[in-house]
Parts: C-alpha cells; sequence; structure tokens
C-alpha cells in the first residue's frame, strides 16, 4: 500500500536529544494530545479486528461488510463490546468503503417497535443514524460511501449517508419485548441485508480496493503497540476539518500513515517519551470516563464532537459506540447517595422510583449491572443482567405505589426476587439507559434518583 508521510521530519526533529528542555516538553505535550486523538480509533480497530478480522476468534463474526445477526441479548460471555446493552439482539457490519459504497436494507416492521442502525466512523463519531428516530419504521435501501466516492445514487436509493472515514462500524439495535418475542425478532433480522453498491444497481464492479495487511490487536497490544496502530489506521481516516493543524504536526513524532514506527530516524529519547506517555495519558482517560455521570457530552456527530477530543477518548475508553443523547440518554450511577463508591462487596442497595416517576422515553428504558473492573455484564444465578420497562408487568410495586429496584449480590427474599437487579460482590456500576428519551429527560427535568445504601 502506497505510504505517505503526514509531515516529513525537519533538521531541526533530527537534533532533538541536544534541543532545550522546553523544545521537549513542548514534544511531550504534542504526544499526550495525539494519544488522546488516536485513542479512539485504536479501540474502534481493536472491536473492528475482532468482529471482521480475525477469523476463529471468539469474538468473530463475519466478514467486512457484510452483516451479520446475533438473535440473541448479550451476555458475560460476549467481551469485544464494553458496557454492552442487554435489550436488543444486535446485528453488525463493519464497513471498508475504499473500493465503493455499501447499500443497507432495513425491513418494515411494526409500528411500536424500536430499531436502528448506528454508523459509526472511525474516530468513534455517530454520523448518522437509520430507523424509528429518523426514518419511521417503514424500512428502504440506505446507500453508505465513504469519503472518496462522488457518484449519484441508483434510483430506489432512500438516503445517502456519507462517512468521513474509509473504515466504519455499523451495529444494529431491534427492541425485544420478552423472551417469547425473539422469534420475531430473528425474522425482523433476516430481512436486514448488506450488499455492494455494484451488487445491488447490477452494474460493474469497480477496481477492488488496495489489500491490506490488517495488523494483530488485543488489549495487551493496545498498550504495548499503540503507536505502530495509531499510524496505521490514520491513512483510513482523513482529518475532520478543523483537525489538520494536529496531524500536520504528527510527523515530528515519526508518525506516517501506513508506515512502520518508529521510524529509524527518530531519537530513542522521544520513543522512550512517547511510552511513557501513552501510559499516563491513558490513566487520564480512564480517569475522565470514571467521573462520567451521563452520556450527553461525550457522544455525538462529528461536528458536535470536533476539536473535543478528551470527551471523545473517555467515551470510547468509559463505553464505546455509546449513542448520541436524542437516540439513547445514558445515566450513570457509580456512587451511592453518600458519594460512595457502590461495592456488591461491602453492602445492599436500593433504587427507587416514585408514582409516575419512571424513566420518561418514546422507546424503552433499561438499567443495567457492569463490573467496574471489566465494565460487562455480571454474571449471576438467575441470568438477569438489567430491569427494564418489558419487565413492568412482573416487578411489584410496594404500598406506597413506588417500585423499588434491589441492588445486591445475595437474593433479597422470595417476595422481592421478581424486582431483583443481582450485583457482583466487587465494585460495580449502572448504566440507565433511555431510548428515544422525551424533552423533560433531555432537559434535566427528570432526573434518575439516586441509589439508597439498604438499611
Amino acid at each position: 500500500m502506497k505510504r505517505r508521510t503526514l509531515l516529513q521530519l525537519s533538521a531541526a526533529a533530527t537534533l532533538l536529544p541536544i534541543l532545550p528542555a522546553v523544545a521537549q516538553e513542548d514534544l511531550k505535550a504534542l504526544a499526550r494530545e495525539a494519544y488522546i486523538y488516536a485513542y479512539p480509533l485504536v479501540k474502534n480497530y481493536l472491536t473492528m479486528y475482532q468482529y471482521a478480522l480475525e477469523p476463529g476468534g471468539a469474538q468473530y463474526k463475519g466478514p467486512l461488510n457484510t452483516l451479520v445477526n446475533v438473535a440473541r441479548v448479550y451476555t458475560p460471555e460476549d467481551t469485544a463490546i464494553i458496557t454492552p446493552n442487554s435489550d436488543t439482539p444486535y446485528s453488525f457490519i463493519v464497513f471498508d468503503l475504499r473500493a465503493e459504497p455499501v447499500v443497507v436494507t432495513m425491513p418494515e416492521i411494526e409500528a411500536e417497535r424500536y430499531y436502528s442502525l448506528q454508523i459509526v466512523d472511525l474516530y468513534t463519531n455517530n454520523v448518522d443514524y437509520l430507523g424509528t428516530r429518523k426514518d419511521g419504521n417503514a424500512g428502504g435501501d440506505f446507500l453508505i460511501a465513504g469519503p472518496g466516492w462522488t457518484g449519484e445514487p441508483p434510483e430506489g436509493i432512500r438516503r445517502v449517508v456519507k462517512m468521513p472515514t474509509d473504515l466504519a462500524m455499523g451495529l444494529m439495535r431491534t427492541q425485544l419485548f420478552s423472551p417469547e418475542d425473539l422469534p420475531r425478532v430473528e425474522e425482523i433480522q433476516k430481512d436486514y441485508a448488506a450488499a455492494p453498491l455494484s451488487v445491488y444497481a447490477g452494474t460493474a464492479a469497480p477496481p477492488a480496493a488496495a489489500a491490506v495487511d490488517w495488523p494483530p490487536v488485543s488489549d495487551a497490544l493496545m498498550e504495548t503497540d499503540f503507536w505502530p496502530l495509531a499510524g496505521f489506521l490514520l491513512q483510513f481516516a482523513p482529518p475532520w476539518p478543523g483537525d489538520e493543524a494536529l496531524r500536520d504536526r504528527l510527523g515530528a513524532l515519526g508518525m506516517e500513515e501506513d508506515a512502520a514506527w518508529p521510524p529509524k530516524d527518530l531519537p530513542a529519547e522521544t520513543v522512550a517519551m512517547m511510552g511513557e506517555v501513552a501510559r499516563t495519558t491513558y490513566d487520564e482517560i480512564r480517569d475522565t470516563a470514571g467521573a462520567m455521570t451521563d452520556s450527553s457530552e461525550f457522544f455525538g456527530t462529528p461536528e458536535e464532537m470536533q476539536g473535543r477530543y478528551m470527551s471523545r477518548a473517555a467515551a470510547a475508553q468509559g463505553g464505546i459506540y455509546g449513542n448520541s443523547a436524542e437516540e439513547a440518554l445514558y445515566v450513570i450511577n457509580a456512587v451511592d447517595a453518600d458519594k460512595a463508591p457502590l461495592d456488591g462487596a461491602t453492602g445492599a442497595y436500593t433504587l427507587t422510583f416514585a408514582p409516575g416517576a419512571l424513566p420518561p422515553v418514546d422507546a424503552f428504558w433499561s438499567i443495567t449491572m457492569y463490573d467496574r473492573a471489566r465494565q460487562l455484564l455480571v454474571d449471576n444465578p438467575i441470568d438477569r443482567y438489567l430491569i427494564n420497562s418489558a419487565m413492568l408487568d412482573s416487578l411489584k410495586p410496594n404500598d406506597a405505589g413506588e417500585i423499588v429496584i434491589y441492588i445486591q449480590k445475595e437474593s433479597p427474599g422470595a417476595g422481592r426476587e421478581s424486582n431483583w437487579l443481582p450485583a457482583p460482590s466487587e465494585p460495580f456500576y449502572m448504566v440507565t439507559r433511555l431510548y428515544l428519551p422525551r424533552p423533560e429527560a433531555l432537559e434535566r427535568r427528570w432526573v434518575l434518583p439516586a441509589v439508597e445504601k439498604a438499611e
């Protein structure tokens, strides 16, 4: 594949070891900024690789540009995506849009069921949505095109989505009303489809994109090989308007599109410094993500997230592929009413909704349990990972008409198990999701109650 240097190292850059300390500090600041900028790309590639580029891997779904259905909700065994929902069976597609666009087909479904295709660029921005909120439930054919495509859509295309990056992720969610509803969801999923534009239109296929030697990636390799992975991915992600100045400065760090890192002329002191910056900046991103209380400022379109590199990185670390707030608002409970971290080893908790105060939505809501260390669903003896609006008929109100959710490791007793959300015997957090939130939620006129320590 053609290699193109973002910015050739200047003569001054090659003399970095003898430059004044302030110049080295400037380079260190640039490395921190570059890590924050590139972290979402590498984190996104981790999922893309596991889903579409690692045949035989435990999380493999199918080849690039192939829509694959998972006819079940997520469980603790699903580890490729952190903080997954367990409300909606997923369908996935990893787009490679270099050669030609891909046409995605969504079927017409019943009016009361929510479905959507979230289309995420390589930077992890939510470029667009197909489905209930934007298009209704009538379905149709939608063309997903890469940044280099300049053609005209054929007849029959309902809408064109122009992506700013060549690689992209598509996450399709289909609402499940109950376990008994799964056969209907499977029927809907069977009618989802994706095809290259040439196949859809019955025209000659364009020349194939250049072959790529996709580098392996894992959680461990994200730590040891972050900079080579980041440099490799830049070739698939043209700079968004406003990012050009930063991208031009990456050459001072030896980052070239699809070139081995570190280059031979990058001083050893700079290589060592960048390794240390990667470790310390990851901790900074993790801490920022850990302080999140809701999702409203962390997920959005490329325009909404432009320049907000730390927010984007924290979102990728804390809950990659989160929806934009108008599609789904997430509220995070990590501490109790006294601001103490939630911990199943030291206590039991309750979350109480007064009559008429359940989450206000036009689709559905859910409260999902995650362990703090891995950010994954929690294994438990009753295989219940959430409480959601589909369970309302089985939730028992108390004498005051309140819905009390019991959050603890052990059963709260036979009479309360209908309202039990099992917790691990370790630190945990919960995410309340509001799909198609109503204005009172988006405007903060409705507030999620605090989690109380049980007496």
